[in-house]
C-alpha cells in the first residue's frame, strides 16, 4: 500500500473549493459526469460513473472532506482527506489518500493531479 500527498493552489474561495468537492452540481461542471455526493456522513457516492465510489466520513464545511475509497476487495481501506484552508480568492487544498493499492498508485496520482485537482483548478482558473 502506498499513500499520496499533495498540496494543490487554486485561485478560488474554500467556500467554492469546498463546493466543487460536495455539490453534485457543481462536480458534474467540472469533471463533466452527473455524480452521486450526499450530505449525510455513512453514506455512500460515486463519481465518473462508478470509476470512484465510497463512503462519506466527515465534512467540515468549506474546510474539510473525509472519504473512504473502495478499491475492490481490500481489507484495508483506503482514506482521502481533503483539507481546505485560504483567504481572499486563494485556497490551499491538502490532499492525503492513504493506504493507495500498489498496482493503482501511478493511476491515483495522475488523476488527483490531472482529473481531479487540476480539474477543479482548471474550472476556476480557465485562463491558467
Amino acid at each position: 500500500m502506498r499513500n499520496f500527498k499533495k498540496t494543490f493552489h487554486i485561485n478560488a474561495e474554500p467556500s467554492d473549493i469546498y463546493a466543487a468537492l460536495t455539490n453534485p452540481y457543481t462536480i458534474e461542471l467540472w469533471s463533466g459526469y452527473p455524480a452521486t455526493m450526499p450530505s449525510v456522513p455513512g453514506e455512500e457516492f460515486i463519481m465518473w460513473n462508478g470509476d470512484i465510489c465510497g463512503r462519506i466520513i466527515e465534512f467540515v464545511p468549506d474546510r474539510k472532506v473525509v472519504q473512504e475509497w473502495y478499491f475492490g476487495d481490500n481489507d484495508v481501506k483506503s482514506i482521502v482527506t481533503i483539507s481546505i484552508s485560504g483567504k481572499e480568492g486563494n485556497s490551499n487544498v491538502i490532499v492525503e489518500h492513504t493506504n493507495i493499492p500498489a498496482g493503482d498508485y501511478d493511476n491515483i496520482a495522475e488523476g488527483w493531479n490531472e482529473y481531479y485537482m487540476g480539474a477543479i483548478r482548471r474550472f476556476y482558473n480557465p485562463n491558467f
